[in-house]
Protein backbone atom coordinates (compact mmCIF):
# COMPACT_ATOMS: atom_id res chain seq x y z
CA UNK A 1 0.00 0.00 0.00
CA UNK A 2 1.38 3.40 -1.07
CA UNK A 3 2.25 5.73 1.79
CA UNK A 4 2.12 9.44 1.03
CA UNK A 5 3.63 12.14 3.22
CA UNK A 6 2.21 15.60 2.55
CA UNK A 7 4.70 18.32 3.39
CA UNK A 8 3.12 21.65 4.38
CA UNK A 9 4.78 24.99 3.61
CA UNK A 10 5.23 25.79 7.28
CA UNK A 11 7.16 22.50 7.59
CA UNK A 12 9.47 23.49 4.74
CA UNK A 13 10.81 26.91 5.55
CA UNK A 14 13.06 27.03 2.50
CA UNK A 15 10.10 26.52 0.14
CA UNK A 16 7.96 28.95 2.07
CA UNK A 17 10.56 31.68 1.78
CA UNK A 18 11.32 30.98 -1.88
CA UNK A 19 7.72 30.81 -3.10
CA UNK A 20 6.30 33.78 -1.19
CA UNK A 21 7.32 36.36 -3.79
CA UNK A 22 6.27 34.46 -6.94
CA UNK A 23 3.00 33.91 -8.78
CA UNK A 24 4.19 30.52 -10.02
CA UNK A 25 3.48 27.24 -8.27
CA UNK A 26 6.40 25.15 -7.06
CA UNK A 27 6.24 21.46 -6.32
CA UNK A 28 8.55 18.68 -5.17
CA UNK A 29 7.98 14.95 -5.32
CA UNK A 30 10.30 12.24 -3.92
CA UNK A 31 9.30 8.68 -4.74
CA UNK A 32 10.90 5.51 -3.28
CA UNK A 33 10.03 2.38 -5.22
CA UNK A 34 11.32 -0.07 -2.63
CA UNK A 35 8.64 0.70 -0.06
CA UNK A 36 6.23 2.56 -2.38
CA UNK A 37 6.76 5.73 -0.37
CA UNK A 38 6.12 9.32 -1.54
CA UNK A 39 6.89 12.73 -0.09
CA UNK A 40 5.02 15.58 -1.82
CA UNK A 41 5.04 19.35 -1.55
CA UNK A 42 2.93 21.89 -3.47
CA UNK A 43 3.11 25.63 -2.77
CA UNK A 44 -0.16 27.30 -1.86
CA UNK A 45 -0.16 29.23 -5.17
CA UNK A 46 -1.47 26.06 -6.86
CA UNK A 47 -4.95 27.17 -5.81
CA UNK A 48 -4.59 30.40 -7.83
CA UNK A 49 -4.10 28.33 -10.96
CA UNK A 50 -6.33 25.28 -10.48
CA UNK A 51 -8.81 26.36 -7.84
CA UNK A 52 -7.77 23.33 -5.76
CA UNK A 53 -5.71 23.42 -2.56
CA UNK A 54 -2.42 21.49 -2.37
CA UNK A 55 -4.09 18.84 -0.18
CA UNK A 56 -6.89 18.34 -2.76
CA UNK A 57 -4.37 17.96 -5.59
CA UNK A 58 -2.18 15.50 -3.67
CA UNK A 59 -5.12 13.33 -2.64
CA UNK A 60 -6.16 12.86 -6.28
CA UNK A 61 -5.17 9.45 -7.62
CA UNK A 62 -3.16 10.98 -10.43
CA UNK A 63 -1.71 13.80 -8.30
CA UNK A 64 -3.44 16.38 -10.52
CA UNK A 65 -3.18 14.48 -13.79
CA UNK A 66 -6.99 14.34 -13.74
CA UNK A 67 -7.08 18.07 -14.50
CA UNK A 68 -5.25 17.74 -17.82
CA UNK A 69 -7.48 18.25 -20.88
CA UNK A 70 -8.30 14.99 -22.68
CA UNK A 71 -6.71 16.25 -25.91
CA UNK A 72 -3.38 16.88 -24.12
CA UNK A 73 -3.29 13.93 -21.70
CA UNK A 74 -1.37 11.48 -23.90
CA UNK A 75 1.15 14.18 -24.76
CA UNK A 76 1.81 14.94 -21.07
CA UNK A 77 2.16 11.26 -20.19
CA UNK A 78 4.56 10.75 -23.11
CA UNK A 79 6.75 13.67 -22.05
CA UNK A 80 7.04 12.32 -18.48
CA UNK A 81 7.79 8.86 -19.81
CA UNK A 82 10.55 10.19 -22.05
CA UNK A 83 11.94 12.19 -19.13
CA UNK A 84 12.47 9.05 -17.06
CA UNK A 85 13.90 7.00 -19.96
CA UNK A 86 16.39 9.47 -21.42
CA UNK A 87 19.55 10.96 -20.10
CA UNK A 88 17.97 14.41 -20.47
CA UNK A 89 16.68 15.41 -17.07
CA UNK A 90 14.57 18.47 -17.96
CA UNK A 91 11.33 19.06 -19.82
CA UNK A 92 9.39 22.22 -20.63
CA UNK A 93 5.82 21.55 -21.69
CA UNK A 94 2.64 23.54 -22.39
CA UNK A 95 -0.79 21.99 -22.02
CA UNK A 96 -4.36 22.71 -20.97
CA UNK A 97 -6.11 21.96 -17.72
CA UNK A 98 -9.68 22.33 -16.50
CA UNK A 99 -9.76 24.36 -13.29
CA UNK A 100 -12.20 23.80 -10.45
CA UNK A 101 -14.56 26.48 -11.80
CA UNK A 102 -14.71 24.71 -15.17
CA UNK A 103 -12.53 27.20 -17.02
CA UNK A 104 -9.88 25.87 -19.39
CA UNK A 105 -6.41 27.27 -18.73
CA UNK A 106 -3.08 27.01 -20.46
CA UNK A 107 -0.16 26.20 -18.18
CA UNK A 108 3.58 25.95 -18.68
CA UNK A 109 5.31 23.27 -16.60
CA UNK A 110 9.09 23.06 -16.22
CA UNK A 111 10.30 19.83 -14.59
CA UNK A 112 13.73 18.72 -13.39
CA UNK A 113 14.15 15.00 -12.84
CA UNK A 114 16.86 13.42 -10.69
CA UNK A 115 17.48 9.72 -10.16
CA UNK A 116 19.13 9.70 -6.71
CA UNK A 117 19.48 5.93 -6.52
CA UNK A 118 17.95 2.81 -7.95
CA UNK A 119 14.85 3.22 -5.85
CA UNK A 120 14.62 7.01 -5.33
CA UNK A 121 13.33 9.45 -7.97
CA UNK A 122 12.93 13.17 -7.33
CA UNK A 123 10.86 15.60 -9.41
CA UNK A 124 11.05 19.36 -8.94
CA UNK A 125 8.77 21.61 -10.96
CA UNK A 126 7.44 25.11 -11.61
CA UNK A 127 3.91 25.57 -12.96
CA UNK A 128 2.90 28.92 -14.53
CA UNK A 129 -0.52 30.08 -15.74
CA UNK A 130 0.04 31.39 -19.29
CA UNK A 131 -3.62 31.57 -20.30
CA UNK A 132 -3.68 35.31 -21.00
CA UNK A 133 -0.63 35.16 -23.22
CA UNK A 134 -1.81 32.01 -24.98
CA UNK A 135 -5.27 33.45 -25.58
CA UNK A 136 -3.65 36.56 -27.00
CA UNK A 137 -1.46 34.42 -29.22
CA UNK A 138 -4.49 32.49 -30.51
CA UNK A 139 -6.34 35.75 -31.11
CA UNK A 140 -3.38 37.14 -33.07
CA UNK A 141 -3.05 33.96 -35.13
CA UNK A 142 -6.77 34.01 -35.90
CA UNK A 143 -6.59 37.72 -36.73
CA UNK A 144 -3.57 37.08 -38.96
CA UNK A 145 -5.49 34.37 -40.80
CA UNK A 146 -8.46 36.72 -41.26
CA UNK A 147 -6.17 39.48 -42.57
CA UNK A 148 -4.54 37.01 -44.96
CA UNK A 149 -7.95 35.98 -46.27
CA UNK A 150 -8.99 39.63 -46.56
CA UNK A 151 -5.79 40.45 -48.44
CA UNK A 152 -6.42 37.54 -50.82
CA UNK A 153 -10.03 38.69 -51.26
CA UNK A 154 -8.81 42.24 -51.95
CA UNK A 155 -6.38 41.00 -54.62
CA UNK A 156 -9.15 38.95 -56.21
CA UNK A 157 -11.54 41.89 -56.05
CA UNK A 158 -9.03 44.26 -57.65
CA UNK A 159 -8.33 41.70 -60.38
CA UNK A 160 -12.05 41.34 -61.20
CA UNK A 161 -12.65 45.09 -60.92
CA UNK A 162 -9.72 45.91 -63.19
CA UNK A 163 -11.11 43.57 -65.82
CA UNK A 164 -14.63 44.99 -65.54
CA UNK A 165 -13.41 48.59 -65.68
CA UNK A 166 -11.16 47.98 -68.66
CA UNK A 167 -13.18 45.54 -70.80
CA UNK A 168 -15.91 47.90 -72.14
CA UNK A 169 -13.41 50.54 -73.25
CA UNK A 170 -12.00 48.31 -75.99
CA UNK A 171 -15.42 48.16 -77.61
CA UNK A 172 -16.20 51.82 -76.88
CA UNK A 173 -12.94 52.93 -78.50
CA UNK A 174 -13.57 50.57 -81.41
CA UNK A 175 -17.03 51.98 -82.12
CA UNK A 176 -15.88 55.61 -81.75
CA UNK A 177 -13.04 54.89 -84.20
CA UNK A 178 -15.54 53.52 -86.72
CA UNK A 179 -17.77 56.59 -86.26
CA UNK A 180 -14.80 58.91 -86.76
CA UNK A 181 -13.30 57.18 -89.79
CA UNK A 182 -16.14 55.52 -91.68
CA UNK A 183 -17.92 58.07 -93.88
CA UNK A 184 -20.41 55.68 -95.45
CA UNK A 185 -22.30 54.57 -92.33
CA UNK A 186 -26.09 54.74 -92.49
CA UNK A 187 -27.99 56.78 -89.91
CA UNK A 188 -29.35 53.56 -88.39
CA UNK A 189 -25.82 52.20 -87.94
CA UNK A 190 -24.63 55.45 -86.36
CA UNK A 191 -27.55 55.42 -83.90
CA UNK A 192 -26.87 51.76 -83.07
CA UNK A 193 -23.18 52.42 -82.36
CA UNK A 194 -23.92 55.56 -80.35
CA UNK A 195 -26.51 53.69 -78.28
CA UNK A 196 -23.94 51.02 -77.50
CA UNK A 197 -21.37 53.65 -76.48
CA UNK A 198 -23.96 55.48 -74.35
CA UNK A 199 -25.18 52.33 -72.58
CA UNK A 200 -21.66 51.07 -71.92
CA UNK A 201 -20.57 54.47 -70.58
CA UNK A 202 -23.66 54.72 -68.34
CA UNK A 203 -22.99 51.21 -67.02
CA UNK A 204 -19.37 52.07 -66.25
CA UNK A 205 -20.38 55.29 -64.49
CA UNK A 206 -22.81 53.31 -62.32
CA UNK A 207 -20.03 50.84 -61.52
CA UNK A 208 -17.74 53.69 -60.42
CA UNK A 209 -20.51 55.32 -58.36
CA UNK A 210 -21.31 52.02 -56.63
CA UNK A 211 -17.64 51.50 -55.90
CA UNK A 212 -17.23 55.00 -54.45
CA UNK A 213 -20.32 54.62 -52.25
CA UNK A 214 -19.13 51.24 -51.00
CA UNK A 215 -15.67 52.62 -50.26
CA UNK A 216 -17.11 55.61 -48.38
CA UNK A 217 -19.40 53.36 -46.33
CA UNK A 218 -16.48 51.07 -45.48
CA UNK A 219 -14.23 53.93 -44.34
CA UNK A 220 -16.97 55.83 -42.50
CA UNK A 221 -16.74 58.87 -44.81
CA UNK A 222 -20.35 58.31 -45.86
CA UNK A 223 -22.46 58.62 -42.73
CA UNK A 224 -25.96 57.21 -42.35
CA UNK A 225 -28.34 60.14 -41.74
CA UNK A 226 -31.62 58.52 -40.67
CA UNK A 227 -34.88 60.45 -40.83
CA UNK A 228 -38.48 59.45 -40.41
CA UNK A 229 -39.80 58.22 -43.78
CA UNK A 230 -43.13 56.92 -45.03
CA UNK A 231 -42.23 53.47 -46.37
CA UNK A 232 -44.92 53.57 -49.03
CA UNK A 233 -43.63 56.90 -50.35
CA UNK A 234 -40.03 55.66 -50.69
CA UNK A 235 -41.14 52.58 -52.63
CA UNK A 236 -43.51 54.51 -54.92
CA UNK A 237 -40.71 56.95 -55.79
CA UNK A 238 -38.41 54.05 -56.73
CA UNK A 239 -41.11 52.31 -58.77
CA UNK A 240 -41.88 55.58 -60.56
CA UNK A 241 -38.25 55.99 -61.61
CA UNK A 242 -38.24 52.45 -63.05
CA UNK A 243 -41.63 52.62 -64.78
CA UNK A 244 -40.03 52.92 -68.24
CA UNK A 245 -38.03 49.71 -67.72
CA UNK A 246 -41.15 47.87 -66.54
CA UNK A 247 -43.32 49.12 -69.43
CA UNK A 248 -40.77 47.99 -72.03
CA UNK A 249 -41.15 44.42 -70.70
CA UNK A 250 -44.89 44.70 -69.91
CA UNK A 251 -44.16 43.94 -66.23
CA UNK A 252 -46.76 44.77 -63.60
CA UNK A 253 -45.33 46.05 -60.29
CA UNK A 254 -47.75 45.67 -57.37
CA UNK A 255 -47.06 47.55 -54.12
CA UNK A 256 -48.80 46.31 -50.99
CA UNK A 257 -47.61 48.61 -48.19
CA UNK A 258 -49.91 50.28 -45.65
CA UNK A 259 -49.78 54.07 -45.47
CA UNK A 260 -49.12 53.98 -41.71
CA UNK A 261 -45.70 52.26 -41.84
CA UNK A 262 -42.86 54.63 -41.04
CA UNK A 263 -39.17 53.79 -41.04
CA UNK A 264 -35.99 55.42 -39.75
CA UNK A 265 -33.54 55.48 -42.62
CA UNK A 266 -31.21 57.48 -44.84
CA UNK A 267 -33.51 58.36 -47.73
CA UNK A 268 -30.82 58.53 -50.45
CA UNK A 269 -29.11 55.28 -49.52
CA UNK A 270 -32.34 53.36 -48.94
CA UNK A 271 -33.68 54.60 -52.29
CA UNK A 272 -30.50 53.29 -53.89
CA UNK A 273 -31.03 49.87 -52.26
CA UNK A 274 -34.70 49.67 -53.32
CA UNK A 275 -33.92 50.84 -56.85
CA UNK A 276 -31.24 48.19 -57.25
CA UNK A 277 -33.42 45.33 -56.01
CA UNK A 278 -36.49 46.35 -58.04
CA UNK A 279 -34.33 46.97 -61.12
CA UNK A 280 -32.87 43.46 -60.77
CA UNK A 281 -36.35 41.96 -60.55
CA UNK A 282 -37.30 43.72 -63.78
CA UNK A 283 -34.00 42.77 -65.41
CA UNK A 284 -34.39 39.04 -64.72
CA UNK A 285 -38.13 38.76 -65.41
CA UNK A 286 -39.66 37.71 -68.70
CA UNK A 287 -42.23 39.88 -70.48
CA UNK A 288 -45.67 39.97 -68.89
CA UNK A 289 -44.59 38.84 -65.40
CA UNK A 290 -45.50 40.37 -62.02
CA UNK A 291 -43.31 41.87 -59.29
CA UNK A 292 -44.77 42.22 -55.78
CA UNK A 293 -43.40 44.60 -53.12
CA UNK A 294 -44.73 44.35 -49.57
CA UNK A 295 -43.87 45.45 -46.05
CA UNK A 296 -44.95 44.16 -42.66
CA UNK A 297 -43.78 44.62 -39.08
CA UNK A 298 -40.94 42.15 -38.46
CA UNK A 299 -40.72 42.77 -34.70
CA UNK A 300 -41.08 45.66 -32.28
CA UNK A 301 -38.08 47.48 -33.76
CA UNK A 302 -37.94 46.44 -37.42
CA UNK A 303 -40.00 46.55 -40.61
CA UNK A 304 -39.52 43.73 -43.12
CA UNK A 305 -39.67 44.47 -46.85
CA UNK A 306 -40.14 41.74 -49.47
CA UNK A 307 -39.49 42.10 -53.21
CA UNK A 308 -40.80 39.03 -55.02
CA UNK A 309 -40.52 38.30 -58.74
CA UNK A 310 -41.34 35.51 -61.18
CA UNK A 311 -38.00 35.73 -62.91
CA UNK A 312 -35.29 33.28 -63.92
CA UNK A 313 -34.04 32.78 -60.36
CA UNK A 314 -30.46 32.40 -59.16
CA UNK A 315 -28.41 29.29 -59.81
CA UNK A 316 -26.94 27.51 -56.76
CA UNK A 317 -23.37 28.23 -57.90
CA UNK A 318 -24.01 31.99 -57.75
CA UNK A 319 -26.09 32.14 -54.57
CA UNK A 320 -23.10 31.99 -52.17
CA UNK A 321 -21.36 34.79 -54.12
CA UNK A 322 -24.35 37.09 -54.36
CA UNK A 323 -23.48 39.68 -51.70
CA UNK A 324 -19.68 39.43 -51.80
CA UNK A 325 -17.61 42.22 -53.34
CA UNK A 326 -14.49 40.07 -53.66
CA UNK A 327 -16.46 37.49 -55.68
CA UNK A 328 -18.65 39.88 -57.64
CA UNK A 329 -20.12 38.74 -60.91
CA UNK A 330 -22.62 40.03 -63.44
CA UNK A 331 -25.13 38.16 -65.59
CA UNK A 332 -27.23 39.50 -68.45
CA UNK A 333 -30.97 40.04 -68.06
CA UNK A 334 -33.69 38.35 -70.07
CA UNK A 335 -33.26 40.95 -72.82
CA UNK A 336 -29.51 41.24 -72.57
CA UNK A 337 -29.52 43.99 -69.91
CA UNK A 338 -26.07 44.52 -68.43
CA UNK A 339 -25.21 44.91 -64.74
CA UNK A 340 -22.17 45.97 -62.73
CA UNK A 341 -21.90 43.10 -60.24
CA UNK A 342 -21.53 45.66 -57.44
CA UNK A 343 -25.20 46.43 -56.84
CA UNK A 344 -26.16 43.65 -54.43
CA UNK A 345 -22.98 43.85 -52.28
CA UNK A 346 -23.66 47.58 -51.94
CA UNK A 347 -27.32 46.90 -51.02
CA UNK A 348 -26.14 44.54 -48.28
CA UNK A 349 -23.72 47.17 -46.97
CA UNK A 350 -26.48 49.81 -46.90
CA UNK A 351 -28.95 47.53 -45.10
CA UNK A 352 -26.37 46.46 -42.50
CA UNK A 353 -25.33 50.08 -41.90
CA UNK A 354 -28.98 50.64 -40.97
CA UNK A 355 -28.60 47.73 -38.47
CA UNK A 356 -30.87 45.58 -40.62
CA UNK A 357 -30.40 42.21 -42.31
CA UNK A 358 -30.94 40.97 -45.85
CA UNK A 359 -31.61 37.43 -47.13
CA UNK A 360 -33.23 35.76 -50.11
CA UNK A 361 -34.98 32.64 -51.42
CA UNK A 362 -34.53 31.63 -55.01
CA UNK A 363 -34.83 28.67 -57.37
CA UNK A 364 -33.96 28.60 -61.03
CA UNK A 365 -36.95 29.35 -63.26
CA UNK A 366 -39.11 29.84 -60.14
CA UNK A 367 -38.23 33.45 -59.31
CA UNK A 368 -36.63 35.12 -56.31
CA UNK A 369 -37.68 36.74 -53.04
CA UNK A 370 -35.43 39.32 -51.40
CA UNK A 371 -36.19 40.14 -47.77
CA UNK A 372 -34.59 42.87 -45.68
CA UNK A 373 -35.27 44.72 -42.46
CA UNK A 374 -35.05 48.43 -41.66
CA UNK A 375 -35.61 50.12 -38.25
CA UNK A 376 -39.16 51.31 -37.75
CA UNK A 377 -39.87 54.89 -36.71
CA UNK A 378 -42.04 55.06 -33.64
CA UNK A 379 -44.90 57.54 -33.55
CA UNK A 380 -43.59 59.78 -30.79
CA UNK A 381 -44.16 63.42 -29.93
CA UNK A 382 -41.58 64.99 -27.62
CA UNK A 383 -43.18 67.64 -25.42
CA UNK A 384 -40.62 69.99 -23.78
CA UNK A 385 -42.29 72.04 -21.05
CA UNK A 386 -41.28 72.67 -17.44
CA UNK A 387 -44.48 74.38 -16.29
CA UNK A 388 -46.62 71.54 -14.94
CA UNK A 389 -50.07 72.99 -15.71
CA UNK A 390 -49.10 73.88 -19.29
CA UNK A 391 -47.53 70.45 -19.81
CA UNK A 392 -50.70 68.68 -18.63
CA UNK A 393 -52.89 70.88 -20.84
CA UNK A 394 -50.78 70.28 -23.99
CA UNK A 395 -50.41 66.57 -23.22
CA UNK A 396 -54.15 65.99 -22.78
CA UNK A 397 -55.18 67.77 -25.98
CA UNK A 398 -52.47 66.04 -28.06
CA UNK A 399 -53.35 62.61 -26.65
CA UNK A 400 -57.02 63.19 -27.37
CA UNK A 401 -56.39 64.25 -30.98
CA UNK A 402 -53.48 61.88 -31.77
CA UNK A 403 -54.09 58.66 -29.79
CA UNK A 404 -51.75 56.68 -32.06
CA UNK A 405 -48.79 58.78 -30.87
CA UNK A 406 -46.78 58.23 -27.73
CA UNK A 407 -46.18 61.44 -25.75
CA UNK A 408 -42.74 61.73 -24.14
CA UNK A 409 -41.96 64.61 -21.79
CA UNK A 410 -38.77 66.54 -21.04
CA UNK A 411 -38.50 69.52 -18.71
CA UNK A 412 -35.05 70.85 -19.68
CA UNK A 413 -32.83 71.24 -22.72
CA UNK A 414 -30.21 68.60 -21.90
CA UNK A 415 -32.83 65.95 -21.20
CA UNK A 416 -34.47 66.83 -24.52
CA UNK A 417 -31.19 66.60 -26.48
CA UNK A 418 -30.42 63.14 -25.07
CA UNK A 419 -33.83 61.87 -26.13
CA UNK A 420 -33.70 63.50 -29.57
CA UNK A 421 -30.27 62.03 -30.38
CA UNK A 422 -31.17 58.50 -29.23
CA UNK A 423 -34.83 58.16 -30.20
CA UNK A 424 -35.45 60.73 -32.98
CA UNK A 425 -39.11 61.56 -32.24
CA UNK A 426 -41.67 62.19 -34.98
CA UNK A 427 -42.39 65.74 -33.80
CA UNK A 428 -41.10 68.15 -31.15
CA UNK A 429 -43.36 70.64 -29.35
CA UNK A 430 -41.23 72.89 -27.13
CA UNK A 431 -41.58 75.99 -25.04
CA UNK A 432 -38.97 78.67 -25.69
CA UNK A 433 -38.20 79.26 -22.02
CA UNK A 434 -36.95 75.95 -20.60
CA UNK A 435 -34.34 75.29 -17.89
CA UNK A 436 -30.60 75.07 -18.70
CA UNK A 437 -31.04 76.48 -22.23
CA UNK A 438 -33.77 78.16 -24.24
CA UNK A 439 -35.29 76.80 -27.43
CA UNK A 440 -32.92 78.68 -29.75
CA UNK A 441 -29.89 77.33 -27.88
CA UNK A 442 -31.43 73.85 -28.00
CA UNK A 443 -31.69 74.02 -31.80
CA UNK A 444 -28.15 75.37 -32.13
CA UNK A 445 -26.83 72.43 -30.07
CA UNK A 446 -28.76 69.92 -32.17
CA UNK A 447 -27.68 71.42 -35.52
CA UNK A 448 -24.06 71.55 -34.38
CA UNK A 449 -23.98 67.74 -34.10
CA UNK A 450 -26.50 66.98 -36.87
CA UNK A 451 -26.43 69.42 -39.79
CA UNK A 452 -29.16 67.44 -41.57
CA UNK A 453 -31.61 67.58 -38.66
CA UNK A 454 -35.11 67.42 -40.19
CA UNK A 455 -37.53 66.63 -37.34
CA UNK A 456 -40.47 69.11 -37.46
CA UNK A 457 -40.62 71.48 -34.47
CA UNK A 458 -43.36 73.69 -33.05
CA UNK A 459 -42.17 76.41 -30.66
CA UNK A 460 -44.34 78.07 -28.00
CA UNK A 461 -43.27 81.50 -26.71
CA UNK A 462 -44.27 82.86 -23.29
CA UNK A 463 -45.12 86.10 -25.09
CA UNK A 464 -44.90 87.25 -28.68
CA UNK A 465 -41.44 88.52 -29.58
CA UNK A 466 -40.71 89.23 -33.25
CA UNK A 467 -36.92 89.00 -32.88
CA UNK A 468 -37.13 85.56 -31.24
CA UNK A 469 -39.64 84.41 -33.86
CA UNK A 470 -37.23 85.52 -36.59
CA UNK A 471 -34.45 83.44 -35.01
CA UNK A 472 -36.67 80.36 -35.14
CA UNK A 473 -37.72 81.09 -38.72
CA UNK A 474 -34.03 80.94 -39.70
CA UNK A 475 -33.95 77.38 -38.33
CA UNK A 476 -36.97 76.49 -40.45
CA UNK A 477 -39.26 75.45 -37.59
CA UNK A 478 -42.77 74.36 -38.54
CA UNK A 479 -44.59 76.97 -36.45
CA UNK A 480 -44.11 79.53 -33.66
CA UNK A 481 -47.07 80.11 -31.32
CA UNK A 482 -47.51 82.34 -28.28
CA UNK A 483 -49.13 81.76 -24.90
CA UNK A 484 -51.96 81.61 -24.12
CA UNK A 485 -52.05 79.04 -26.89
CA UNK A 486 -55.08 78.64 -29.11
CA UNK A 487 -55.46 74.85 -28.77
CA UNK A 488 -57.28 74.48 -32.09
CA UNK A 489 -54.43 76.31 -33.77
CA UNK A 490 -51.91 74.07 -32.01
CA UNK A 491 -53.68 70.95 -33.33
CA UNK A 492 -53.82 72.46 -36.81
CA UNK A 493 -50.06 73.15 -36.76
CA UNK A 494 -49.32 69.62 -35.53
CA UNK A 495 -51.40 68.14 -38.37
CA UNK A 496 -49.53 70.28 -40.88
CA UNK A 497 -46.14 69.34 -39.37
CA UNK A 498 -46.93 65.63 -39.51
CA UNK A 499 -48.25 65.72 -43.05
Amino acid sequence: MKRTLIIQEEQCNCFGEITSGFDETFYWLARKHSDDHEEIFYSQKIKNITGYTPDEIILMNGRGLELVADEDLNYVKLMYSELEKCDKNKIDIVYRITAKDGKVKYINEKVVYEKKSDNLNVYKGIVTDISSGKNREEYLLKHLEELTQMNHAKDNFISILSHDLRAPFTSILGFTEILLNETYLTEAEKVEYLNYIHNSSANQLQLVNYLLDWSRLQTGRLQIEPVRLLAQGVVFNCVSSLTGNAIRKNIDIKVNINDNIYILADERLLTQAFTNLISNSIKFSQDGKVIEISAERFNEDMIEFVIKDEGVGISPEYQARLFRFEKMFSTSGTKGERGTGLGLPLVKEIIEKHKGQIWFYSEQNEGSEFHFTIPSASNTILLIENITDDYKLFESIIKERFPEFKIVGANNGYEAINYIVKERPTLIVSSHEIPLMNGVQLLKSIHKTDQNFRIPIIIILNRHDESIKKAYDEFGVSAVLSKPVDLDQLIEKIVMALD
